[in-house]
């Protein structure tokens, strides 16, 4: 296919496709705190329906819930919260007393969901619970605020990062054991830095695409002809 010649107009497929390509960037730039707050929310609050729909008996309802989020969670029980329960966030002895099986095998643990007796788990950690729902509430807020909010410092953000980095790693390697309001606190400590640190930045870029895709004609328009030249007026010679 012969190369296009400059000035030459697209195709009117193509252009078709360019003001598709166009609409589509401008939707996102325009509406993408909206996008990131819904599927934030989604995944926060998805985990929460699982234990809902337990206690309703809906369990072929729920499994899949549990399944999908098994890959990006460990899903321990006494590491997660409870609905329906005496307790929010039931001890390991509590959980092997309503028939948790007891074995060192994690994989094994993890499919216990709960029942009448201890209630039933979300689909979520504790942990991730409290870094996914802050990052969804602070998205919430910072639509109110966006125009107020400056990039977090990265030595803020490293400084935030420390708490979990602390309370999560000397529990994995068994120095000690952490416990649920150390691993919300952490968790959303955590979420609402990335948050101020990345949010700021996105927005600006928007912003940035918007005034590039104000700056330039919509695509497949027409260039606008050049202006005629003006001719100087003859030179008549004086008498």
């Amino acid at each position: 296919m012969a190369p296009r010649e400059p000035g030459a107009q697209p195709t009117p497929g193509a252009s078709r496709v360019l003001r598709t390509a166009d609409g589509i960037i401008d939707f996102i730039a325009r509406h993408w705190l909206a996008i990131f707050n819904l599927g934030f929310g989604l995944y926060v609050l998805l985990p929460i329906l699982a234990p809902v729909l337990m206690q309703l008996g809906l369990e072929g309802a729920a499994r899949p819930i549990y399944a999908l989020y098994s890959f990006t969670c460990h899903q321990i029980p006494d590491h997660s919260y409870f609905l329906f329960g005496p307790a929010f966030a039931p001890s390991q002895e509590q959980l092997l007393a309503a028939g948790m099986q007891s074995t060192p095998n994690l994989f094994v643990e993890r499919q216990f969901r709960g029942n009448a007796q201890v209630g039933f788990k979300m689909a979520l950690c504790q942990r991730d619970v409290a870094i996914y729902g802050a990052i969804f509430v602070g998205g919430l807020l910072f639509a109110l605020l966006r125009r107020r909010v400056k990039p977090l410092p990265v030595k803020w953000l490293l400084l935030a990062m420390l708490p979990i980095a602390l309370d999560g790693g000397t529990q994995l390697i068994g120095l000690r054991e952490s416990n649920w309001w150390l691993r919300t606190l952490t968790g959303a400590l955590f979420g609402i830095a990335g948050l101020l640190f990345v949010y700021p930045y996105v927005d600006e870029a928007m912003r940035d695409v918007l005034a590039e895709q104000a700056a330039r004609p919509a695509a497949g328009a027409a260039p606008q002809p050049a202006p005629p030249a003006i001719s100087p007026p003859p030179h008549t010679p004086q008498s």
